[in-house]
């Protein structure tokens, strides 16, 4: 457990406040902070008629019955609807997107707003939302923060009515409950391979494979465009439909192929196709038939446009959305040529193009980094393209003329393609550069508060230590202790302590007993074992880490005393709060001794140390501490450092707790407030500040304000945090004690079910958030039968005079 100060996530079942994970000390979100008066420019924005980023209605024969069914979803009065397949064993090219884009330019006259998302990610929503602010408030968006920007489209799009979101390609649908859930006003559209996962409440269109018919028609009109095919051409027409299984995709290429050669016939392509990659593709049927009109085409284009070729393979390696042209084009190549190759590319339906920026199909991607045969000596085809997806990042990270630094709206741009290299490395492949890179992307999405974004660059940069360094570097080492750290903030216990575990114990071999990178690895599998609830585990391992530490360093070094701050917050989660205050508040004195009355670190001390008196119920003395501590605060750190927002929140608590609503619930909202414009709508502590103020409304009474305003919390959680994490089952927890404060039963019970089944999947059965949850659930299960009884009670009476069993 580093020093952290924290943010209370607190449960609507127990008392007082429950730390959750916050930023290191010293760390703040910089950049421009969205102004007083533009946090209100979203109501007054009005967007222009027609207002799309719609890219060109594609061709889309045989949907007639799913785009009217489509239709009758979206103005029935329900939030959204999911385009899926279910029919390709979970592969893309079914035709979702075509018929999500074919929807939204038939009705575009009834829609304000049109906005298409590339949702394969958190990270790419949250992009498209910041281009939907760059269109409508261009001037203000140039020079605001990505998180402003974000924040600044949800408020937007909560304002005015009548838009169409269409998600495209959602990888998880938990990735759009944030926005599903908050955003009212409008439609929702989303288009993805998932079949499972999307709520009761969403409903679905399901789309298989085109009929004979339709397939064949589609096809023809592809090759011959509007001539009329003779009888023979249909024929054959229908005869390579039925090869390619009726599969739109495959139908798409292969028209796009016949289109673009006009001297090869339907037949001829017939037999070609029987003979490429017949067997040779792994992967389901689906795979195989596209990866054969696949290798038709690449043949063709490289004897015709070798570069395209060249391009298609480096976009395999890149996210497979909005990929720059200018990260496609070889450096010192020139862009109008590659502006040529995507055109060709485009032609033969391989990419779709923009202008400016690529998407790539993700099955495309997927086989093209396949490993692919050569002859000679000569690198081969995917490994090349590899190579120039690599350089062609580097390059574009490379600070311009005259500048040290790479602008952040940059590492913006390129940290979803870092991502992708990150997570798709050929084997025994490493580069010390890109490795550089990842260290800096994961730095910045740590301090983004999207620590658990970064296990793909953390897990590359480990990889390249091990092999460069190896095992025992204390490079390698620390590579290690952050990426258990961010497996932990992910909710991952089941990797995290075992890493923690391992880790410490090869700094024990290499590096020695007392080495300060082994303590400090004691010290993280401590926090481990406290953050899963195994005080037992936990207390002893801090106890002989302080020890330790004072031997080594003495009483009074920092690492000393943060040891023995770490040792007190487990002693208060232990509830031994006599042996917590008294440790805490020697903890600080030296703490004013030895850094000073101010240093962020003992002003760190002095917060928990005030959190340790409200948990004691000594109410007064927290207050003042937490008043003073405050002040401190806003003149050392400023009024917008993530410390000084959760002293506001953690004071806002305390007035709570002691009755004082009226100080409580207006601390509580200016705080948020301050949240969601310094660290942006989804960072886990406004996510926890969110909760709080939820709760202060429950504790008012005013359940209209506190449960939209916890369900909101939990869906964001799920998209954030991720289905399990403790601070997921907590807000479930919350939501569940919030039904049942107003009587809903039948929404409370099934939700503490399914928090208490996954704590005790996710904690054990002894952790005390399972423990709380099961008590919880009692409680229900024992309100239900109360209101069963009574129910009964009033029928008998009813129907006659009441009888001695029926009083019993």
């Amino acid at each position: 457990m580093s020093m952290n100060d924290a943010v209370s996530w607190l449960h609507v079942e127990a008392v007082g406040s429950r730390s959750i994970a916050a930023e290191q000390i010293g760390i703040a979100l910089t950049g421009d902070v969205l102004p007083a008066e533009a946090l209100y420019a979203p109501e007054k924005v009005r967007a222009a008629p027609g207002t799309s980023n719609l890219p060109t209605a594609a061709l889309c024969l045989g949907r007639e019955e799913e785009l009217v069914g489509l239709r009758r979803i979206l103005t029935d009065r329900r939030e959204g609807a999911i385009t899926q397949s279910g029919t390709v064993h979970g592969l893309g090219g079914i035709g979702k997107s075509t018929l999500a884009l074919h929807y939204a330019h038939r009705h575009r006259g009834d829609y304000a707003l049109i906005w298409w998302i590339n949702a394969a990610s958190p990270d790419e929503i949250e992009t498209s939302l910041t281009n939907l602010t760059h269109m409508l408030a261009p001037s203000w968006a140039a020079t605001a923060e990505r998180a402003a920007q974000v924040a600044w489209a949800m408020q937007w799009l909560a304002w005015h009515p009548g838009w169409l979101l269409v998600y495209d390609n959602v990888e998880n649908p938990d990735d759009l409950a944030p926005y599903t859930g908050a955003l009212p006003q409008g439609h929702h559209l989303a288009t993805s391979r998932r079949t499972t996962g999307w709520p009761d409440s969403a409903p679905t269109v399901t789309l298989g494979i085109l009929n004979a018919d339709d397939a064949t028609t589609l096809l023809c009109r592809l090759v011959f465009k509007d001539k009329p095919a003779t009888r023979r051409q249909q024929s054959d027409a229908r005869a390579l439909a039925t090869d390619l299984g009726y599969f739109p995709l495959a139908i798409k290429q292969a028209g796009a192929y016949l289109s673009q050669n006009r001297g090869v016939s339907l037949a001829a392509y017939r037999r070609r196709l029987s003979t490429k990659l017949g067997k040779a593709a792994h992967g389901i049927d689906a795979e195989r038939t596209i990866a054969r009109i696949w290798n038709v085409t690449l043949r063709a284009l490289e004897a015709d446009d070798p570069l395209a070729v060249d391009v298609l393979h480096t976009a395999a390696w890149l996210a497979p959305d909005d990929i720059p042209h200018t990260l496609l084009t070889p450096i010192g190549g020139d862009p109008e040529d590659t502006a040529e190759a995507i055109g060709t590319l485009a032609a033969y339906s391989m990419v779709s193009d923009t202008g400016t920026t690529v998407t790539v199909h993700r099955l495309v991607q997927a086989i093209l980094r396949t490993s692919q045969s050569v002859e000679g000596t000569q690198l081969p085809r995917h490994l090349q393209g590899r190579d120039r997806a690599e350089q062609a990042v580097l390059h574009s990270l490379a600070p311009p003329p005259g500048e040290d630094t790479t602008a952040d709206s940059q590492w913006d741009t390129v940290i979803p393609h870092l991502v992708t290299l990150a997570a798709t490395p050929p084997p025994g492949h490493h580069s010390a550069p890109l490795t550089d890179a990842y260290t800096t992307a994961a730095n910045r999405l740590h301090q983004q508060g999207h620590t658990a974004r970064t296990i793909p660059l953390l897990e590359a940069i480990l990889a390249q230590q091990e092999q460069v360094l190896g095992d025992n570097h204390p490079d390698t080492l620390a590579s290690r202790i952050h990426l258990a750290c961010a497996y932990l903030e992910a909710g991952d216990l089941t990797r995290a302590i075992p890493l923690h575990e391992a880790t410490l114990a090869r700094c024990e071999q290499a590096l020695g007993d007392s080495h300060r990178q082994t303590l400090a690895g004691r010290v993280h599998l401590a926090g481990a074992y406290q953050e899963a609830g195994d005080l037992e585990r936990a207390i002893p391992l801090y106890e002989a880490t302080v020890a330790q530490y004072e031997q080594v360093f003495g009483d009074n070094h920092p690492d000393t005393l943060n040891g023995r701050h770490n040792l007190a917050c487990a002693y208060l989660d232990a509830g031994d709060l006599a042996r917590a205050v008294n440790l805490m508040e020697a903890t600080l004195a030296r703490y004013e001794q030895v850094l000073g009355d101010t240093h962020p670190q003992t002003l760190v001390s002095r917060s928990h140390l005030a959190g340790a008196y409200q948990k004691a119920g000594d109410l007064a003395q927290a207050i003042n501490l937490m008043e003073a501590t405050l002040t401190q605060r806003e003149q050392v750190l400023g009024d917008n450092h993530p410390n000084t927002l959760a002293s506001r929140n953690n004071l806002a608590s305390a007035y709570e707790e002691a009755g004082d609503l009226e100080q409580a619930i207006p601390l509580y909202e200016a705080t948020l407030a301050r949240y969601e414009q310094v660290l942006g709508d989804n960072h886990p502590n406004t996510l926890a500040s969110r909760n709080n103020l939820a709760y202060a409304y429950l504790q008012a009474g005013d359940l209209t304000r506190a449960i939209p305003l916890y369900e909101t919390v939990l869906a964001q959680s799920e998209q954030v945090l991720g289905d399990t994490h403790p601070q997921t089952l907590a807000s479930r927890n919350n939501l569940a004690g919030a039904y049942q404060e107003a009587g809903d039963l039948e929404q409370a019970i099934p939700l503490f079910e399914a928090a208490l089944a996954q704590r005790e999947q996710v904690l054990g059965d002894n952790h005390p958030d399972t423990l709380l949850s099961r008590r919880n659930l009692a409680g229900a299960y024992q309100a239900a039968q109360a209101v069963q009884q009574r129910s009964t009670a009033t029928s008998t009476t009813a129907t006659g005079p009441q009888q001695p069993s029926t009083a019993e």
